[in-house]
């Protein structure tokens, strides 16, 4: 197997999420949606936040963020307007990371353990990745929400994240956001 090869096969595959616009966004018909790779890399600097006196590994919670939907790059961004079961959705893409792990030869099983991790929640790290992946949803949706001048419109964004944040500093952040939310939701139903 030439290594070369199969690492600017990942690298063309990776290229592919410049561009993918996350399926969320699209199917609500937002205009200039953000990409998987603009999503993964927010997530990466979220990464950042980690407090240095908590008991996580932050490269490894940078490393997961990067990878945690690598998958998508084969198989797509599944989501439930999808309409693929869960299991279904996780089989496809554990294969597609299997397939991605086999072009990157020693490294591709560090990797495929890692997907592996953030995907069955074995870890705090993980945990924390999933808490950081609900946070960029709602941060994005109120982001959009702003710009667009549609303040309240992508609620199910957030009831899809309402009490599955775990993490108090994530957890806090998280409120934090949706105060404010509310409190220009109620400003602009007081103004009409």
């Amino acid at each position: 197997m030439n290594i070369h090869l199969c690492i600017n096969d990942f690298l063309d595959m990776h290229l592919s999420f410049q561009h993918m616009k996350r399926r969320g966004w699209v199917v609500r018909n937002i205009p200039e949606p953000e990409t998987i790779a603009g999503h993964m890399y927010r997530m990466a600097m979220l990464s950042f936040l980690v407090d240095n006196e908590e008991n996580l590994d932050k490269v490894k919670i940078m490393q997961m963020a990067l990878i945690h939907d690598l998958a998508e790059c084969i198989v797509g961004d599944i989501t439930p307007h999808c309409g693929v079961p869960p299991d279904e959705k996780h089989r496809l893409e554990d294969e597609a990371m299997e397939d991605i792990s086999k072009l990157l030869g020693d490294k591709g099983p560090g990797i495929l353990e890692m997907f592996r991790e953030y995907e069955k929640q074995e870890s705090p790290e993980a945990k924390y990745v999933k808490d950081l992946d609900r946070l960029d949803l709602i941060m994005q949706a109120y982001e959009y929400e702003k710009r667009d001048n549609a303040l309240g419109e992508l609620e199910e964004f957030f009831t899809a994240t309402t009490g599955k944040i775990r993490h108090p500093f994530i957890k806090k952040m998280a409120s934090e956001i949706t105060e404010t939310r509310q409190a220009l939701l109620c400003d602009s139903i007081t103004a009409k």
